[in-house]
Formats: C-alpha cells, sequence, structure tokens
C-alpha cells in the first residue's frame, strides 16, 4: 500500500486507546526453538488458547510460517484466521504496526524501527518487516518512523495522553542518536499526543528493558491499573510506588489527575528445572536458567470489544486480579487464560497481540 511521507500528527491522525472499537487483533505463531522450550508445543497450545478467548469478543488473525500452517490451522478454532507470512518469533505487540485513525474512520498504521530490544534475539530481519506485511494484507496505508519502537513501550490513553518508561525509551540500546527531547518529539508527530507522562522503571527483571504495558496501562481515560506488592524487601515494591508517586503528580492531556488502581502482582514467579530445559540455547539468545524470575503481570492483558483476556499463572492472586479488573470492566468479560508458557518466552499477553482499530 501506500508509503505516505508525513506524519499522522500532521495528517489528523491518532492513536486510539485500546479499549475503543477493534476490527480485529493480530498475533504471531510461536515456533522458535532458541526461546520457546520442547520445540514450541507448550506455547503453541497457549498462544491457540489466546486466540480462542480473544476470538470470543473479535476476529483473531493468526500469522503462521510456511512449516507450521497445518499445525496451526489444526489448533486454532476455525473463525481465526491464519494467513502464513514469515517473520523471527512471536511478539506481535512489538515488531507489528501501531494502527492510527482520523474522525472520518479512516486507518493507517506506523511501521518503526524494529531491533529485537536491543538485539537480545538475532536474527530479527524479518521481525522488521511484519508491520509493514501486516498493513500490505489488509491494505491499509503506511508511515515509516526513523526510531526504534516496540508497541509494548508505549500506551495510550486516545485523548492525547501517553505513557512510556525511562529504563526502556531512554535506553541507549535503542535510540543513542536521539535526545529525549527528539524521542517526545517523534512520540508527538507519530502518536498524536500532548502529553507524556515518563514512569521509571517497568516491572523488575522484563527483558523488554521495562515495557510500559507490564507495568501501567489505561482502563479508559482518566483511570489506570497499576501492577503492584506491599513486600518492601521484593525490588518491585520500589519500583511500583515510584510509579505510584509520579502518576499522582501528574495530570493527562485534558487535565485529569489519575484515579489509580493497584493489582497485585503475581508470585513472584520463578522458573522451575523442568521449565529451564527443552531449549536450543544459541549466541545471541537469553538462556532460561533454574531459578530466574519472570517478569509476571496481570496488567500485560488484552482488552477486546465487549472483553478482557488477562494472563493467569496458577498463582494464589490470579483469582483476586480477575475480581478487580472485572470491577474496572463492568461492561466486558473478564476472561483468564494459562500464560505462564507464554511468560517462559519472555512476555505476556499483550505482548503477543496488536489491535487493529475499527475506525
Amino acid at each position: 500500500m501506500v508509503l505516505i511521507n508525513s506524519t499522522p500528527r500532521k495528517d489528523g491522525f491518532r492513536m486510539p486507546g485500546e479499549f475503543e472499537p477493534h476490527a480485529g487483533c493480530w498475533m504471531l505463531w510461536p515456533e522458535r526453538p532458541d526461546n520457546w522450550r520442547l520445540g514450541a508445543k507448550p506455547a503453541q497450545r497457549a498462544f491457540a488458547a489466546v486466540a480462542a478467548a480473544i476470538a470470543q469478543f473479535e476476529p483473531v488473525t493468526m500469522g503462521v510460517s510456511r512449516d507450521q500452517f497445518l499445525n496451526a490451522r489444526r489448533m486454532l478454532p476455525s473463525r481465526v484466521r491464519v494467513v502464513e507470512m514469515s517473520y523471527n518469533d512471536a511478539w506481535m505487540r512489538d515488531c507489528g504496526p501501531t494502527f492510527v485513525v482520523n474522525d472520518e474512520g479512516e486507518v493507517r498504521g506506523v511501521d518503526w524501527d524494529f531491533n529485537a530490544w536491543g538485539g537480545l534475539y538475532f536474527p530479527w530481519d524479518q521481525d522488521a518487516l511484519a508491520a509493514r506485511k501486516v498493513l500490505e494484507i489488509e491494505r491499509i496505508d503506511r508511515y515509516k518512523a526513523d526510531m526504534v519502537l516496540e508497541g509494548g513501550s508505549i500506551h495510550v490513553d486516545g485523548e492525547g495522553t501517553l505513557l512510556v518508561t525511562e529504563e526502556c525509551l531512554l535506553n541507549p540500546n535503542r535510540n543513542p542518536q536521539l535526545t529525549k527531547e527528539e524521542i517526545e518529539e517523534n512520540l508527538r508527530e507519530y502518536l498524536n499526543v500532548e502529553t507524556i507522562i515518563w514512569l521509571g522503571r517497568g516491572v523488575y527483571l522484563d527483558e523488554s528493558s521495562g515495557h510500559v504495558d507490564n507495568l501501567c496501562c489505561f482502563i479508559r481515560p482518566g483511570i489506570v491499573a497499576l501492577t503492584w506488592t506491599n513486600d518492601k524487601s521484593d525490588p518491585q515494591c520500589e519500583i511500583s510506588l515510584d510509579a505510584y508517586e509520579r502518576l499522582r503528580a501528574a495530570t493527562d492531556a485534558k487535565g485529569r489527575k489519575f484515579e489509580i488502581h493497584k493489582i497485585h502482582q503475581p508470585g513472584p514467579i520463578y522458573i522451575t528445572k523442568e521449565e529451564s530445559e527443552g531449549v536450543d540455547v544459541v549466541e545471541g539468545t537469553l538462556p532460561r536458567k533454574e531459578g530466574d524470575r519472570l517478569a509476571g503481570s496481570y496488567i500485560n492483558h488484552h482488552i477486546a470489544n465487549g472483553g478482557v483476556v488477562v494472563p493467569t499463572f496458577g498463582d494464589p492472586h490470579d483469582q483476586a486480579a480477575l475480581e478487580a479488573l472485572q470491577k474496572l470492566f463492568p461492561d466486558r468479560k473478564v476472561v483468564g487464560v494459562p500464560a505462564r508458557e507464554i511468560l517462559l518466552g519472555g512476555g505476556s499477553i499483550d505482548c503477543i497481540t496488536q489491535q487493529q482499530p475499527r475506525g
């Protein structure tokens, strides 16, 4: 489709909130043996469960490699569309397009540069093309942004307010050539936001360098959910408290103070001996070691049309988190899906999904 030599802000487009109406949801099928254990079979079952849960509420498209097409088609519900495309790994939130809309209902896409979270997983050449491929399939015009950015590192309210973390966006492994002011200017041009709320660090030991979608998210304009723990011996306590204080001191683009809801984190969750085995560890990827802490969070959910699909971990905090989120989303059905296998790969449900707005 057409490459537009302009920016969304100049053309009157904005990034909508995840809670706004969707045309559908995009995902990628896991198979990479140096990230997913046991030939990715446990992860594939988890991804299939997530896709089935979201498909209750909105259309789902799964990008699948040639070799995995029949396997994915067999494992996924018939209402999930399966399209063949090449890619390196399965994090559609981060390598896929950021969709933007205008007041006339037109939808376009932003194609950011992608470098696998600062070069954590080699190769990433096909992931760097994923956004363009999705936009081609959907016949949606494209903006090309000259900046490394992942979808999980931004969260908007659709009314001019953006949440980000310093840990991620100011990390020298992303855009060392850009100042904070230049990064902010790019965010304003390509997301069409007015107010940028800089939180400090993301969830403790999040290998994405602290993506905001694991720490804090908009429920709707003016209302956010924040991952939380009261355990002062846990490093996450200080991180969440700092984020809470920054949010309390801030106002959004409409001048509102934030209503902040604390959602207690799971665990902490640690990799078991069994979970550390069955991964083809190669140079250029992160090993999974027994006893390593995982960056579990209930904030990393997918808001769908009429539903919210939330990760669960077989943890004592699961039920309380589901109940708390159901109260925050009274007009949507909150559905929990086991996501420990996804977490073992380095992320969670929001990380593997990318909403396409209805426009």
